[in-house]
């Protein structure tokens, strides 16, 4: 390998292309139009237009991203995390193209990346297991008849998905329903498939995880563990290792299982094994993340290995570079700094980037994929930085990360920074038997969290494409819209002016799209009842009617809608 195309955006791209520049290979950034200056594009050695606004369009675009990997003759792919990384399509892709596939097999990625399939896998080598289907659900009333026969609650889980997106919990019969659809337009919006399926819920379950680098034959070595409880939406905010509390067989259990699994797949590359371990000390599996994870380098501060040159070893042929379970060496924890909104419910926040101060000092670290002056996009997901701290030992480490929480300051969007500094003060997390689960933070932190002042919008670059003639070749310019002159030599126009506030308006809570009305037209609402669904960065908001009376909707299926826009009326 020479050159690396990096299929991905935003903070992961950014650490591969560094990993790349210590590595000795040059690097390739793609973009959409919106990300046209953005700092992973900056940070590489060239970089290449996808020509399109959408995930869609550009980083879910096998075709498009191979296009891009002929124009700037890159040699191989890394699909970092999200997006396609999970793709077996995509791997098969990029090999049958000729170029190297950072990443496991495209068998492998079948096998563990149907999760249907990852459960069988799972059984044959001993893993626990919750019940739940063998196959993807047919449709809605399959999930309700599941419900009933094994009880409740119940999740409906994305067959080919990953960070938490499409993932619904139902705990009443009613829910579950809903709960299939969500989960499937989820996954569809996220992954391009929408197959799910479903097994009976643990409430209230620690989330522990094992980092694995296979060799491709079979070799599995387990290089630490994880715990990542701290979620909302299943989604991680918090990460941390080793995994705090677990007993020498628990932890010797886990480790075993992912090896198992692994080697029974010849895994090739970097990959996560996830559990769950319930208050009673029972371990289930979950689910294999056939790439690397966002919260790898907690795992990475503990153990001295750089998992992203692991897997640039690994597709050069040479193997890990470690044979057996490095010992940990202190303790590590990772903020997820997301541009959300804790006290709205974790809304997202996208905008402009006005200010930021990153903490520094001894034992940080700071993963970024925004600097002051970039945009956090609303298309894509809303991680916009990662908090890292490495101490001698845990209550080190939280010390660590209360004095870097001091120190950062972000202006210009909302960001989880608050929550973190209470969920950093609670005796629950931070103190004796780490008595937090995965639905502590929706469950019992979030009603107190104040909301934060909801920074202005910004608006979006758009970018303008104009062919002109260089030497007789016909070029395509992309210039962003301020930069081009109107008709009469004017600067283009301006925005239309806001219109005056309407008391009966329904707004838009987040930037994004309006993917399905839970109401007729003209049906009678109650204050407080959920009538429409927006889809922003890649999870569902519910839009609830502010008042009783009778909606008029203003905008379609499908539409796409601004912050704070109009898309129904309440009329009294």
């Amino acid at each position: 390998m020479e050159k690396i195309l990096i299929a991905n955006r935003g903070e992961i791209a950014v650490r591969i292309a560094r990993a790349c520049a210590e590595a000795g290979y040059r690097s390739v950034s793609v973009y959409a139009d919106q990300d046209v200056d953005a700092m992973h594009v900056r940070h590489a050695d060239e970089a290449v237009a996808l020509e399109g606004t959408t995930a869609a369009e550009t980083y879910l675009s096998i075709d498009a991203l191979l296009a891009a990997a002929r124009t700037a003759g890159a040699d191989a792919v890394h699909p970092g995390y999200g997006f396609l990384s999970e793709s077996a399509a995509f791997a098969r892709a990029v090999e049958e193209a000729g170029l190297t596939w950072i990443g496991p097999t495209p068998e492998s990625i079948d096998a563990l990346g149907d999760k249907v399939t990852a459960r069988r896998i799972a059984q044959e080598a001993g893993a626990p297991l919750a019940a739940g289907t063998d196959r993807p659900l047919a449709d809605a009333d399959e999930a309700v008849a599941f419900a009933r026969e094994h009880g409740l609650p119940v999740v409906v889980k994305a067959a080919f998905g990953g960070g938490g997106r499409g993932l619904k919990v139902a705990r009443t019969i009613d829910e579950v329903a809903d709960a299939f659809g969500s989960a499937t337009r989820e996954a569809i919006a996220a992954f391009g498939r929408g197959e799910c399926f479903i097994e009976r819920y643990l409430e209230r379950p620690r989330h522990v995880e094992a980092q694995v680098l296979g060799d491709g034959a079979g070799g599995v070595v387990v290089v630490g563990d994880r715990d990542c409880s701290l979620q909302r939406r299943s989604q991680k905010l918090i990460e941390e290792a080793p995994a705090p509390g677990l007993t020498d067989a628990q932890r010797a259990r886990i480790h075993d299982a992912s090896r198992a699994i692994c080697a029974a797949v010849d895994y090739r590359g970097a990959g996560t094994v996830e559990f769950l371990l319930g208050a009673d000390g029972t371990i289930s599996f979950l689910e294999v993340n056939t790439r690397l994870q966002v919260e790898h380098p907690v795992t990475e501060a503990v153990t001295g290995v750089d998992l992203v040159r692991e897997q640039l070893r690994i597709a050069e042929g040479l193997g890990p570079s470690i044979r057996e379970t490095p010992a940990p060496s202190g303790h590590a924890i990772e903020l997820r700094l997301n541009a959300e909104d804790p006290g709205r419910g974790f809304l997202p926040s996208p905008g402009l980037v006005e200010a930021l101060r990153a903490p520094a000092g001894p034992g940080v670290r700071w993963d970024a994929g925004v600097e002051a002056g970039d945009r956090v996009e609303a298309a894509f997901d809303s991680l916009a930085a990662k908090l890292i701290v490495h101490a001698p030992d845990r209550d080190a480490a939280l010390v660590r990360m209360r004095r870097a929480l001091r120190e950062l300051e972000v202006v210009g969007v909302a960001t989880v920074a608050p929550f973190a500094e209470a969920v950093l003060d609670e005796p629950a997390f931070s103190t004796g038997g780490f008595a937090v689960s995965t639905q502590w933070i929706e469950a019992d932190l979030m009603p107190r969290l104040e909301p934060q002042l909801r920074p202005a919008p910004a608006p979006g670059a758009r970018l303008r494409r104009v062919a002109i003639e260089v030497d007789g070749r016909r070029v395509v310019l992309g210039l962003p819209d301020g930069l081009l002159a109107a008709p009469g030599g004017s600067a283009s126009a301006a925005e239309p002016a806001a219109p005056a506030a309407d008391a009966s308006a329904v707004t838009a809570p987040v930037p994004g799209t309006l993917v399905r009305w839970l109401v007729e037209d003209g049906a009678a609402v109650e204050s407080g009842q959920a009538v429409a669904v927006v889809d922003a960065m890649k999870m569902e908001t519910r839009v609830a009617a502010h008042r009783t009376g009778t909606l008029r909707r203003l905008a379609e299926e499908g539409a796409s809608v601004a912050l704070d826009e109009p898309i129904a009326r309440v009329e009294a």
